[in-house]
């Protein structure tokens, strides 16, 4: 008995510490909201009850609110919601610009009412003083975006200037027309508040996230549409400009990382970073502590200050660089940070306004940049073998600086030509070591006398056959970077082989494409060296041949020759190939294959201009599948993807060569038809297009009947313009769709009223 008790003492202590371990569970939506953001990062545990303010789910936006204050949710849930539902939320905190709970279930409490908006200010919002909260502002709209014309849950972007400031609103439920009546009409909005933020989710913007269009309550109309405004010149339209702005000046605090005078200067305190632009050449050294005064900006897409002033302390206390990699850079998490990357270098370019480095790193490029200065010469360019191993220094600057964006485009300005610093040399054989080699030759055969003129002479020609070498290779990697085709460059690389090996004939098999360059008629004879050209991933690009005499003694740089050719041959496919897939993908949909809306706009738009250019018309067809949304919730996405794929081939094959079919989004589809002579043909294929859908789809064992509501419009009887056109071919849709359902629910009484007594 008494051995047990220190035994029974032990576990006693242990679960006790175990259970001191474990957070407690916090339970209102309040304790949550006044939590730091270092707090929310330890992940605590939640469960509480709050009322659905605004959900999306395709975006994965959800926004809950109780006793006054509102929290953003990353939702996981299988059913929809609505707004005024209470809802149970269990998850764990996260941070972000201010804490967040990351959901593992959310369970539907009760049907209930929305929270009573509070109004808000422009200034109040860009203060983040409501953030999540619904709110109420006014203002007057000055852009609508439409981002899907899906009338069914189509989302539009608002540009709405308040008194204050821009106010972006994100908006759900658009349909067309809501352009034209909302466009400079004041307006009173209902939404939730929140904002928009830089890769760091440092606030730049204010937005309002709105469930429909309901909550969107007109004012006060604009005097007139804005579409019947006069025609002003183009080389006038400055007159028309004006600008109230009572922005104030701030003053902010931290060390000189970078500067380009008369451009901008970067200060940096701890992890945050500002980019300022101003006009002052005043000396300012980097590394002193300055303050600096300026006007609030987004500087695309990142916070900076407009117009500012730079006070230089003297103090100096330079900041340690941050060592990053590519693929930190990339998330744009340390944007105007002052950084330090390694990579290899794949080029260097000397131009007029700066020096270029272009290096490469994870497979992927990115560039180094150093500015020369406005006045005086320019620093001399670093001498960097291509191939080294390089670290550099200075400040990451982004294209886009979405921080949901997975990888963006980047550069690093360099401070000075010394910000690059050679980390591993390139391989020896490289041509700077040829021509040190070179050198020492020469020296020596200068030393023994009688016959130096004649290796002089020999050496000479040679160091002019490596700088014609080196010269067209970088003529070929500024092809590649062109837009040189690319059996122009494959030919180009070839020819450079050639001449490297006194001639020999040398030519590429492209992999499943054409033969470029020099091949023998006959082959017999000759030393074939086949070298294959290998991709990054994936099947080999293709094989590069050589042909010698079979007699000849291989050449010294023989291997070295072919090792650049394959080289460059690859970095030329590959890249061109990238910039193809790239074209494709930004004019055809990636499910059906066929043209996308971008496409559709941009042939519309040359389509209307040949029309006017001949006095032509042509046909524009509007197609809406119906009842394509049950057919997702009874069978699934991955049938309802597999429907619209068969609806595609089958509507493609009933159209001529010359015709262009186009998937707009969603269940609508649009076709194109040039040259028509009458109304008549366009509705002859308009007919095909709808007996397409007669015969049943039969579909990974379901058979589904399919339908389609289609709306004509000919050019220009029915618009002179895209819009018009577009508009016309719609409404003409919609009235299709409407008979029809007026006929089915026509039927349905006729049944009903027979079996009645």
């Amino acid at each position: 008995m008494k051995r047990l008790i220190p035994l029974v003492a032990i576990i006693l202590i242990g679960a006790s510490a175990a259970w001191a371990a474990t957070p407690a569970t916090l339970t209102t939506l309040r304790a949550i909201h006044a939590l730091t953001n270092a707090e929310a990062h330890q992940r605590l545990p939640v469960e509480f009850e709050a009322t659905v303010t605004f959900f999306n789910p395709k975006q994965g936006v959800l926004f809950v609110q109780d006793d006054g204050v509102g929290i953003y949710v990353s939702p996981k849930t299988n059913f929809a919601l609505a707004t005024g539902d209470r809802v149970l939320i269990h998850g764990k905190t996260a941070q972000s610009f201010r804490p967040i709970v990351n959901s593992d279930s959310i369970t539907l409490v009760h049907r209930g009412a929305l929270p009573k908006p509070v109004p808000a200010t422009f200034d109040e919002l860009i203060h983040g003083q409501q953030d999540c909260v619904l709110v109420t502002a006014r203002g007057i709209v000055r852009s609508v975006d439409p981002s899907d014309l899906n009338s069914q849950s189509g989302n539009a972007f608002m540009e709405m200037q308040a008194e204050g400031g821009y106010i972006g609103v994100n908006v759900g439920g658009y349909t067309p027309g809501k352009r034209e009546q909302l466009l400079d009409t004041e307006v009173e909005i209902t939404g939730v508040a929140g904002g928009t933020f830089d890769g760091k989710m440092q606030m730049h913007g204010v937005q309002l996230n709105v469930t429909s269009f309901e909550n969107v309550k007109v004012i006060a109309r604009a005097d007139a549409s804005p579409w019947s405004l006069p025609t002003t010149p183009m080389d006038l339209v400055i007159s028309g400009y004006h600008v109230t702005d009572r922005t104030p000046r701030v003053l902010v605090h931290g060390t000189i990382t970078y500067f380009q005078p008369g451009s901008s200067v970067v200060l940096q305190n701890g992890r945050t970073s500002l980019w300022i632009s101003t006009l002052t050449t005043e000396p300012l050294r980097v590394g002193d502590v300055a303050d600096a005064i300026g006007f609030p900006e987004a500087h695309n897409g990142f916070l900076g200050l407009a117009r500012g002033e730079v006070r230089d302390s003297g103090n100096f206390a330079p900041i340690t660089p941050l060592a990053t990699t590519r693929e930190q850079l990339a998330a744009s998490r340390h944007i105007i940070d002052l950084v330090s990357v390694e990579g290899q270098v794949v080029t260097a370019v000397r131009e007029a306004a700066q020096d270029e480095y272009v290096l490469m790193a994870d497979g992927q490029l990115f560039t180094a940049i150093v500015r020369h200065p406005a006045v005086g010469p320019a620093p001399p360019m670093r001498e960097i073998p291509i191939g080294a191993s390089v670290r550099v220094t200075g400040i990451c600057v982004t294209e886009n600086s979405n921080p949901f964006e997975s990888q963006v485009p980047f550069d690093i300005l360099m401070r000075t030509p010394d910000d690059i610093a050679v980390v591993a040399r390139a391989s020896l054989l490289n041509i700077k070591n040829l021509i040190i080699v070179i050198g020492l030759l020469l020296a020596v055969v200068f030393a023994v006398g009688a016959r130096s003129w004649a290796i002089e002479y020999r050496v000479r020609r040679q160091t002019a056959a490596l700088a014609l070498i080196e010269q067209r290779r970088s003529r070929i990697l500024e092809d590649i970077n062109g837009s040189k085709p690319l059996a122009e460059i494959v030919e180009q690389i070839t020819e450079l082989v050639s001449y490297m090996q006194r001639g020999a004939p040398c030519w590429c098999q492209i992999a499943d494409g054409a033969q470029l360059g020099n091949c023998p008629p006959k082959l017999t004879g000759l030393r074939i060296v086949q070298n294959e050209i290998p991709s990054h991933a994936g099947p080999a690009l293709g094989s590069l041949f050589v042909a010698f005499d079979r007699l000849a003694q291989p050449r010294p740089n023989e291997a070295e020759s072919v090792s650049m050719a394959i080289a460059l041959t690859a970095l030329a496919i590959e890249t061109r190939r990238l910039y193809t897939d790239l074209l494709h993908r930004s004019e055809f949909d990636l499910l059906t294959d066929i043209h996308n809306r971008f496409s559709l706009d941009k042939y519309l738009d040359r389509q209307i201009d040949e029309a006017r250019q001949n006095a032509g018309i042509f046909g524009l067809i509007y197609i809406d599948l119906d009842k394509f949304k049950q057919i997702n919730d009874i069978y699934g996405h991955q049938v309802g993807d597999l429907y619209l794929q068969e609806v595609a081939i089958r509507m493609k094959h009933q159209l001529r060569g010359i015709d262009m079919l186009a998937r707009l989004g969603g269940d609508e589809f649009a076709v194109l038809l040039p040259q028509v002579r009458a109304r008549s043909r366009v509705e002859e294929i308009a007919q095909r297009l709808e007996r397409s859908f007669d015969e049943p789809f039969t579909i990974e064992g379901h058979v589904l009947h399919g339908s389609a509501s289609i709306g004509i419009a000919l050019y220009p009887a029915d618009g002179a313009t895209k819009d018009e056109l577009l508009i016309a071919a719609d409404s003409a849709m919609y009235e299709v769709k409407h008979s029809k359902g007026a006929a089915r629910s026509g039927q349905a009484e006729r049944r009903n009223s027979l079996i009645q007594p």
